[in-house]
């Protein structure tokens, strides 16, 4: 998982991968600290080849603010540079699966 704070490296790494997960989180979001481990687990073992990022809200407010992220934890999934699935607050880890899986096995299979 690559952590960010620039938009600059933030853009980069959206346009050099064809799968990027962005995670959104904020330091004081007891959810989102929970959250983010399931979700790197089923990263590495459904979907190895998306490209995670983590930008936490209060070090990479530009970042925040450039994809109009207005609570956490936020999920954008970005196919080939552009945002193609949102997920924010309550976030169903199966449902969260089975929307990604599809665009993912067209990519990679």
């Amino acid at each position: 998982m690559t952590e960010t704070d620039s938009l600059l490296q933030f853009e980069q790494l959206i346009s050099n991968h064809d799968f990027v997960l962005a995670y959104f989180s904020h330091d004081s979001c007891n959810v989102c600290h929970v959250l983010l481990p399931k979700i790197k687990e089923l990263i590495q073992n459904d979907f190895p080849n998306i490209k995670l990022i983590h930008c936490n809200t209060e070090r990479a407010a530009k970042v925040a603010a450039q994809n109009s992220i207005f609570t956490v934890p936020s999920i954008l999934i970005f196919i080939n540079g552009k945002e193609s699935y949102r997920f924010s607050r309550n976030i169903s880890l199966s449902e969260f699966s089975q929307t990604i899986a599809r665009p993912y096995h067209l990519i990679f299979d």
